[in-house]
């Protein structure tokens, strides 16, 4: 049984490399007070991008429970530069849910569920250097609750 016991750290290191994502450059989740989305709440994502000549895909990651009120979700980001200087600002709509059924996207269990969505893809940064997104809630209420989470994925795009 002892030798057993010696595998476990082992094998359970072999599992978590193989489940990295060679892709990946960034990828942070904040989580939202109370789980709910205040409008004046607006999450900052700081990531670096070494190699100017690589294409990369931004993800928009949500989290929120069944209890979320609406189908979809409106988030505006602003994407800023090594320098300071804003790049891109764009408003995008996320589908939470069917319009017409209502059952949930995305993956989750019991009545939580995961959102990871396409927002800039193939994005090229021409500089060297860190870059920073801010997200913020852009639907008609003050407090959206039911959204528990928000976050950014960066990865390298497919050649």
């Amino acid at each position: 049984m002892r030798p057993l016991f010696r595998l476990l750290p082992a094998l359970s290191l072999l599992l978590a490399l193989a489940a990295c994502d060679p892709a990946q450059v960034y990828e942070k989740n904040t989580d939202l007070d109370e789980n709910v989305w205040a409008v004046q709440v607006k999450p900052a994502f700081e990531f670096t991008i070494t190699d100017t000549t690589q294409r990369y895909d931004v993800y928009f990651n949500i989290r929120n429970a069944s209890m979320y009120g609406y189908y979809n979700l409106y988030v505006k980001h602003t994407l800023t530069g090594p320098d300071g200087k804003p790049l891109s600002k764009l408003l995008h709509q996320m589908l939470l849910m069917d319009p017409q059924t209502g059952e949930p996207s995305g993956s989750g269990t019991g009545d939580i569920y995961d959102h990871q969505f396409l927002a800039l893809p193939r994005q090229q940064f021409r500089q060297p250097g860190t870059y920073k997104i801010m997200l913020e809630q852009y639907m008609r209420q003050d407090q959206l609750p039911g959204i528990m989470a928000v976050g950014v994925r960066v990865a390298k795009a497919a050649p």
